[in-house]
């Protein structure tokens, strides 16, 4: 290069480039390859400035890129010596010379900008997967609204949530599929079930047990109460068996009026056609009654009996002859094993419990306490049923100062008081200006209050053992099939076609 800055001709030329090229060979590190003398020992240059290059390693400098003017930027490359350019490899995008691939032939066309030629070069990222989940028969759980906007991914739900109880067996005892859709393949359940006489509260019962509370309206319980109508009247509410799930899956079964004189009004006025194997309507009502017991002493895990006041000696002989007419559990093996079923021992019973509803202060005085477990004891003494050692009011701390062993033999036994409302008391109380201070504090109960009561209970019912119920571990879906089986078995029993031959 000359002291101008401009190379000298020939050089650079084609024949010095060529000479160059065939005879490069690798040499010691340190040594200048890109001279024309290799075989010479380095030494520094002097600078066009008179100065010598300090001795060290040889930093190498920025290579200059030369580009074309923005205009002609658009412009197609002309082919230098002939030969045409390949085509540029675009990453993520297929290699095809013919037109667009199948997977982008649906896609819109992609738009032009300088993010465009960004996203060519490093790729299109992969998208996160989305995992849908089945739709089980939930109805409008897995709705649209169920999809994150922002991944797109289907959020895991909570069980739906039921606003009110459904038909399980209808008003003609025939068995309804409504509540199979509410139902999962899950084996983690616990049924429960009630029976009563009419207008003992079965079903507000139920209601505070599985959803709501005393502080609510009745017309939001999720098992639909007498109304005061119906009171006056003399009607019952429930017909047929009331299905209501939880979020904590369990199942509560309110049932119609057992040996009801409302049912019994109802066939005798309005002529309703019986069955032909029931001659008499009080003999269909109680044919009734008895499948309805028989199929909860089945597919339960505990029965609530309702009762609001000690006692009806003829409910209790309706309970045992429910127990017997109760179909046999079915056994691993088809193998028969008799008209009586397998034995008794493995024989599946429930848990009973016996609620005595709007008690008085007088049954919670202890001695009365003592005195009504000990008929409860006499009565049931006999019976397959588990109706002691599950449920106790002395663990509840309901009577303090009671020694444990101060009833004996405890039975499943729970009092519960007169629903009524506290504060219209209070208020009553308080606008009477005559009355003295104290008449603002709440009466002497003796006992506690209908919403404490109610709180032991549900704890105490829901903390039961969950036996299993047949064989093989049920699942909610499979116990749903066990249930409908169990109920037509009733139907067409034998045994209760043969006891409503003798009753008629």
């Amino acid at each position: 290069m000359s002291e101008s800055g401009h190379s000298q001709p020939g050089m650079y030329g084609q024949g010095r480039r060529r000479r160059r090229r065939r005879d490069r060979e690798p040499g010691p590190p340190g040594q200048n390859l890109s001279g024309p003398s290799r075989d010479r020992d380095f030494g520094p240059r002097e600078r066009r400035d008179g100065s010598e290059e300090p001795p060290g390693p040889l930093l190498q400098k920025t290579p200059i890129i030369l580009a074309k003017p923005p205009g002609d930027r658009s412009k197609p490359n002309a082919p230098v010596g002939g030969t045409p350019l390949e085509k540029p490899i675009m990453l993520m995008k297929p290699r095809e010379e013919g037109g667009k691939s199948a997977a982008a032939s649906d896609a819109a066309p992609p738009a032009s900008g300088p993010g465009v030629a960004k996203l060519e070069r490093e790729g299109q990222r992969p998208t996160q997967p989305v995992y849908q989940i089945q739709n089980r028969g939930m109805g409008s759980a897995a709705s649209a609204g169920a999809v994150d906007p922002v991944i797109g991914q289907t959020k895991l739900l909570p069980p739906e949530k039921m606003k009110h109880s459904i038909k399980l067996v209808d008003e003609q005892m025939n068995w309804c599929d409504s509540a199979m859709e509410y139902l999962r393949d899950q084996t983690d359940m616990l049924v429960v079930g009630v029976i009563g006489l009419q207008g003992t509260g079965k079903s507000t019962i139920m209601s505070f047990l599985s959803a709501n509370t005393p502080e609510e309206d009745q017309r939001s319980y999720v098992f639909r109460a007498q109304t005061q109508e119906i009171k006056e009247r003399g009607g019952n509410q429930s017909s047929g068996i009331d299905f209501y799930i939880t979020q904590e899956r369990v199942i509560f079964l309110d049932t119609q009026p057992i040996l009801s004189p409302s049912i019994l009004d109802h066939l005798i006025n309005n002529d309703r056609k019986l069955p032909p194997e029931y001659n008499l309507p009080h003999t269909y009502v109680e044919m009734q009654s008895l499948q309805i017991a028989a199929f909860l002493f089945t597919v339960c895990h505990v029965v609530i009996v309702v009762q609001d006041w000690f006692t009806d000696i003829n409910l209790y002989r309706f309970l045992q002859t429910a127990e017997m007419l109760k179909p046999s559990t079915p056994s691993a093996s088809h193998d028969s094993t008799g008209s009586s079923g397998p034995d008794d021992g493995s024989e599946y019973y429930p848990h009973i419990i016996f609620l005595q509803n709007k008690a008085r202060r007088e049954e919670f005085c202890p001695r009365n306490l003592k005195n009504m477990h000990m008929v409860v004891e006499k009565l049931m003494v006999h019976s397959h049923l588990k109706y002691k050692g599950t449920l106790s009011m002395l663990d509840c701390n309901i009577f303090p100062g009671l020694e444990r062993d101060y009833l004996g033999t405890e039975v499943n036994l729970f009092l519960l008081p007169l629903l009524e409302n506290d504060g219209d008391e209070a208020l009553t109380r308080a606008g009477s200006g005559s009355t003295p201070l104290f008449s603002l504090l709440p009466g002497y109960r003796g006992h506690p209050s209908f919403s404490a009561l109610v709180s032991k209970l549900r704890s105490q019912v829901l903390a039961m053992s969950r036996n299993q119920l047949s064989h093989t571990i049920l699942t909610e879906k499979n116990w749903f099939h066990y249930a409908a089986r169990i109920w037509d078995g009733v139907k067409k029993s034998s045994a209760l076609s043969e006891y409503s031959r003798l009753l008629s």
